[in-house]
């Protein structure tokens, strides 16, 4: 069973930054397209950025564009998300999750297209 585990969330004031890592284990880690998604409470699962395979093809919400930025270190399986600038509207539960195609294709920011998730990591910001 592949496993997701997110970790470095936590309460960070408004300006803030954080960086999350997702560390990845029984699955060939360099042959997986992978995301982040949030949710807020009492909201959807939004979608907030993608990294292809080699880490050279990103995107991200329009919400996040040009204050996170998504990494991968397939060496030791994980991605991460830094989070620079964060506002109290980024106060969500942040998940990682395994893309269910070899190569990124239109619909990257869908939830269904994502085959396996972690168990979310709690970012908290205050204003």
């Amino acid at each position: 069973q592949v496993q997701l585990v997110e970790s470095g969330g936590g309460l960070v004031q408004a300006g803030g930054s954080l960086r999350l890592s997702c560390a990845a284990s029984r699955l060939t880690f360099n042959d997986y397209v992978l995301g982040w998604f949030r949710q807020a409470p009492g909201e959807e699962r939004q979608f907030v950025t993608v990294v292809s395979r080699k880490g050279d093809i990103t995107h991200y919400a329009d919400s996040v564009a040009g204050r996170f930025t998504v990494s991968r270190d397939n060496t030791n399986a994980t991605v991460y998300l830094r989070m620079n600038n964060l506002k109290p509207d980024d106060t969500a539960v942040y998940f990682c999750a395994v893309y269910s195609r070899a190569y990124l294709a239109a619909n990257y920011d869908r939830e269904y297209e994502y085959q396996y998730w972690g168990q979310g990591t709690q970012v908290t910001v205050s204003s």
